[in-house]
């Protein structure tokens, strides 16, 4: 691998880096966490909050996206 390969490399990573963030800013405020398959237990001081839901769509979405840029990157 030259340092041709690794700069557009890291540029790459940066750029998803900023768009995945940026979508956990967006699904933040939206529905992520919210869905009727997570769950929340409270009792006195105890919380306990599981997003089983809101990680099946995220991972579909990850998914998603990882294939998208790796087509892009095999051409």
């Amino acid at each position: 691998m030259t340092f041709d390969q690794i700069g557009k490399l890291l540029i790459l990573v940066g750029i998803s880096i900023v768009v995945v963030g940026g979508l956990f800013l967006l699904f933040g405020r939206t529905f992520l966490g919210k869905l009727p398959g997570d769950v929340t237990i409270s009792n006195g001081n105890f919380t306990c909050f599981v997003p089983l839901a809101s990680m099946i769509v995220i991972s579909i979405l990850l998914t998603i996206v990882l294939n998208i840029v790796l087509r892009i990157l095999n051409r």
